[in-house]
């Protein structure tokens, strides 16, 4: 008997410990989503204005949210939904030295993650198999061609949240090779250039 009360006495912990999670879970989504629609109404006066872009996807990045969790969001314009989400890492230069917080520079060499929007050029193979050439359309990031900014997979960036900070890129959005694949068949099928917005 003396087993069955702390067996159920775990369980109940075990059962509250998730409970809390779930909600911290939940706050953290609020937010999230909040920014989510503060870049989405701005992204899409943009984009109806120019026929080349996709009026349909958008990439959303919020350097806001640690490395470790889901960050980077396929958004579908027309529903106003997150369709998917993964990991994705920031560049080694954007570093300060206190978790959390980052720096962003346009500036060549710096290794640092440029915030603003991309168009999402043609794919290429380089040094880490198949990729994106971004082109930057702010003063934050119009030296991401000079920079080699693309976006790409790499096999050190886990497929799962994690519990801690992940691998730093050169300054590239760089992302699982799982998610990659998925978001390459929304780039691949697009008849018009999609964007990818950074922000912090």
């Amino acid at each position: 008997m003396r087993t069955f009360y702390t067996l159920l006495f775990v369980m109940i912990g075990f059962l509250t410990i998730s409970s809390k999670k779930y909600t911290k879970a939940e706050a953290l989504s609020s937010v999230v989503l909040e920014r989510v629609n503060f870049h989405v109404n701005d992204l899409k006066t943009m984009i109806n204005s120019e026929s080349k872009y996709n009026k349909k996807i958008a990439f959303l990045v919020d350097m806001r949210i640690p490395s470790a969790k889901n960050r980077f969001f396929v958004y579908d314009l027309e529903t106003n939904k997150i369709l998917d989400q993964g990991l994705v890492a920031h560049g080694s230069g954007s570093e300060t030295g206190v978790k959390g917080e980052l720096r962003f520079s346009n500036t060549p060499n710096s290794k640092c993650t440029s915030l603003g929007k991309y168009s999402i050029g043609k794919n290429y193979k380089g040094m880490f198999g198949k990729a994106y050439r971004l082109n930057g359309l702010e003063e934050t990031n119009n030296k991401a061609f000079e920079r080699a900014i693309v976006l790409h997979h790499y096999s050190a960036v886990p497929y799962e949240e994690q519990d801690y900070y992940i691998s730093n890129s050169q300054g590239c959005p760089m992302v699982n090779e799982q998610f990659f694949k998925r978001i390459e068949k929304i780039i691949d099928a697009s008849k018009t250039n999609i964007i990818l917005e950074i922000y912090y």
